[in-house]
């Protein structure tokens, strides 16, 4: 009887979750690298993983 007089009960919750500011936001990328025990590999993973950012940046200005 309560919902069809316009009483929502579901999604209470919403309205009161805190926002995160954006410079609180983290991107997952919680990996430690020493460049001291670095290969080949990761060298390389690494230098494309800097190009794909600096393509992405550059597509955002």
């Amino acid at each position: 009887m309560g919902r069809s007089r316009g009483q929502k009960s579901r999604d209470k919750n919403k309205a009161s979750l805190p926002q995160v500011p954006k410079n609180m936001k983290s991107d997952g990328n919680d990996v430690e690298f020493s460049q001291e025990i670095a290969d080949q590999a990761d060298l390389e993973a690494q230098a494309r993983a800097n190009a794909a950012n600096q393509r992405v940046r550059s597509r955002k200005k």
